[in-house]
């Protein structure tokens, strides 16, 4: 099995910064993909941003600009620092990675459970 840990969630203020952590550990081989997304009561999960393994990164069209994603492939790590945060940033944001436990190639997805982002004025 896998575990991912987030920490860094908190209240700012509009325009304000933070940045996220998500450490992974447990039985990994190799990570192909980590990343973040987000979620609203009763809404689906939406993605905020994936650092794929190889350089590729991809973002939600509405946090282009003013989020970056990163990862420490030494520690198993991934970050999102997040500027220039708006109310509609607020939401809990889960830490993402598809995980291949064996090297086989099988790719398993894990969550970590969530940490909660407050924007408000």
């Amino acid at each position: 099995q896998v575990q991912l840990v987030e920490s860094g969630g908190g209240s700012v203020h509009p325009g304000g910064s933070l940045r996220l952590s998500c450490a992974a550990s447990g039985e990994i081989f190799e990570i192909k993909a980590m990343g973040w997304y987000r979620q609203d009561p009763g809404k689906q999960r939406d993605m905020v941003a994936v650092d794929v393994t190889g350089g590729n990164k991809e973002y939600g069209d509405s946090v282009k600009g003013r989020f970056n994603v990163y990862r420490d492939d030494d520690k198993n790590m991934v970050y999102l620092e997040m500027n220039n945060l708006k109310p509609e940033d607020t939401s809990v944001y889960y830490c993402n990675a598809h995980v291949d436990r064996t090297g086989w190639g099988h790719l398993e997805v894990y969550w970590g459970q969530g940490t909660q982002v407050t924007v408000f004025s």
